[in-house]
This record gives C-alpha cells, sequence and structure tokens, in this order.
C-alpha cells in the first residue's frame, strides 16, 4: 500500500463561518451572546501571544524545545504510539510556527524544519493506518 500524504491548512475556521452568518467584518465583532462579543474574550490573549510570538520568545529554548520534541516524537512512533506521537508532532508544528515568526530560520532552515515535521506526520500516519488495519477498520462497520 503507498500512502501519499499532503499538508493543508484549514483556513475557513469556525470564527470565520461566523464573521460570514453574522455579517462582520472583523473576527472580534462576532457576537459571543446578547452583552459579550468575541473581542471581549480573546482581544488581550491575541495582543499578549503576538507580543511573544513576534518580539520576546525565547529564539534558543524553542530550537532545543524542537529538537526534544521531535526526538520524543520518533521514540513514540518506534513503539507504535500513535497519539502520543501525533501530539508530539504538533508540538513541533507550534514550535517551528513560533520559530519562524520570530524571523530566526531561515528560507532554507525554513524548508528542512517542514520537511522533518512532514516525516513525522508521514511516519504517525502510517502507523495509524496500520494499527487500523490490525483492529481491521472497526469504525467501517458503523
Amino acid at each position: 500500500m503507498i500512502v501519499t500524504l499532503f499538508s493543508v491548512e484549514i483556513t475557513y475556521g469556525l470564527e470565520r463561518l461566523a464573521m460570514y452568518l453574522q455579517d462582520k467584518n472583523s473576527v472580534y465583532d462576532i457576537s459571543w451572546n446578547n452583552k459579550v462579543n468575541y473581542g471581549d474574550i480573546y482581544l488581550q490573549s491575541e495582543k499578549e501571544n503576538s507580543q511573544y510570538n513576534f518580539d520576546l520568545s525565547d529564539s534558543e529554548m524553542l530550537f532545543n524545545l524542537f529538537e526534544k520534541f521531535e526526538k520524543e516524537a520518533n521514540n513514540l512512533i518506534n513503539n507504535n504510539l500513535v497519539f502520543p506521537a501525533y501530539d508530539y508532532v504538533l508540538k513541533c508544528s507550534h514550535t517551528f510556527n513560533l520559530l519562524d515568526a520570530r524571523g530566526v530560520i531561515s528560507v532554507t532552515e525554513r524548508t528542512t524544519y517542514i520537511k522533518r515535521i512532514n516525516q513525522l506526520a508521514r511516519a504517525v500516519a502510517k502507523n495509524y493506518l496500520s494499527f487500523r488495519e490490525k483492529i481491521n477498520y472497526p469504525l467501517l462497520r458503523v
């Protein structure tokens, strides 16, 4: 069996759908209920996380974390622990995004990091397919 994986980004999240349904021009104007909007709940968090992501994150720590998360993902993959391995792939992806936002990864390095994350995701997907095959795809019977 040949498995081909394509990375995709979900660009129309619930917030964008809510903007459309509520005819809003800003995510922060979405009505959460009759008294509170999305901005009341999330704007301060967005500001603080943006300041951290672009200005204050510790690049050296993030590079170290990426290495550790990647090593742990590989360990979990090698031990056929699909779901914990997937969690570590997500940690790698998030850490890469922080490094990229900080501007500390060159164009060449960026490609290399994406390839490393893709290889981890592919290995997790293969393990997951093997696991599902081994248990005879029980969800297909539903």
